[in-house]
């Protein structure tokens, strides 16, 4: 009897997955058993405007990307005490040094992003962003993003923008996500990363 209820609940932990399980510690108020005491996933931005993505957890590693846009949003997947291994808006996997992250949040645009002046289809635009544009996340909720770059504000559809999990849509985003990045000098996107390298 014992060896079944062993193997029900190892069934029912593997069911749930890591995502799962590291959701459940956020719901009780723990700490995550991670090295920076985070959870994993997890967006966080680049502090600067040269930033390498390496191959590896170490400087000894090659640069794989050498990304050329400061809040340009990554997503944490992995870490160890001092690296990072991170996912950028296009799907390419590298790793970072932590000091190299900044937990401010930002989001990039998929495509060209209207910027409404409230949380409404109907509602005026602003302005508008185009694909790749990096913008400060500031909150969300029902759907909608409050998002700023170079002094222009908006709501935009949250369906529309990388770096937004589902659940923050409805407006469950940390404090620190107010904070501003900095940004291109307009609402039209550079390359985030030094092709030449790959």
């Amino acid at each position: 009897m014992r060896h079944l209820v062993l193997a029900l609940l190892a069934t029912i932990m593997a069911g749930l997955g890591p995502s799962a399980l590291a959701q459940g510690d956020r719901a009780t108020g723990g700490q995550p058993d991670t090295p920076s005491g985070l959870p994993v996933p997890r967006f966080v931005s680049l502090k600067s405007d040269v930033t390498n993505g390496r191959v590896g957890p170490s400087q000894a590693h090659p640069i794989a990307w050498r990304y050329v846009r400061a809040g340009l949003p990554m997503e944490v997947i992995a870490e160890t005490r001092q690296w990072r291994r991170v996912r950028d808006p296009e799907g390419e996997v590298v790793w970072m040094h932590r000091v190299v992250l900044s937990s401010r949040r930002s989001v990039y645009a998929l495509e060209e992003t209207p910027l409404h002046a409230r949380a409404a289809q109907d509602s005026p635009v602003e302005a508008i962003a185009d694909a790749g544009v990096v913008l400060s996340l500031e909150r969300c909720r029902s759907g909608w993003c409050r998002v700023e770059a170079n002094g222009r504000r908006g709501w935009a559809p949250a369906s529309l923008l990388w770096g937004v999990y589902p659940h923050e849509r409805d407006g469950s985003l940390p404090a620190e996500s107010g904070l501003s990045p900095n940004g291109s000098s307009a609402l039209s996107a550079p390359a985030p990363h030094d092709t030449a390298l790959r």
